[in-house]
């Protein structure tokens, strides 16, 4: 028993060490590879032609910001 019970204060140990570096650094969880970066992959959805649905979220984006340069108050017209 006495074993286990070490065994568990070592893991809660390094947990709490672990989460202190994290806390401290302030940095975001990265993967050690890496990730799409290194992949040369810009985006998740690497696609020639999108999907319905994406071109749909884009028209309505490129709607919004159009919409926004049109009542914008710092420009001139």
């Amino acid at each position: 028993m006495s074993t286990f019970i070490a065994a568990f204060v070592v893991l809660l140990l390094f947990f709490l060490l672990m989460s202190v570096g994290y806390i401290v650094k302030r940095k975001a969880v990265a993967g050690s590879c890496g990730g799409l970066g290194v992949l040369g992959i810009e985006k998740a959805c690497d696609c020639d032609e999108p999907c319905d649905k994406r071109k749909a979220k884009m028209a309505k984006a490129e709607a919004e910001a159009e919409r926004a340069a049109k009542y914008d108050v710092n420009r001139i017209i």
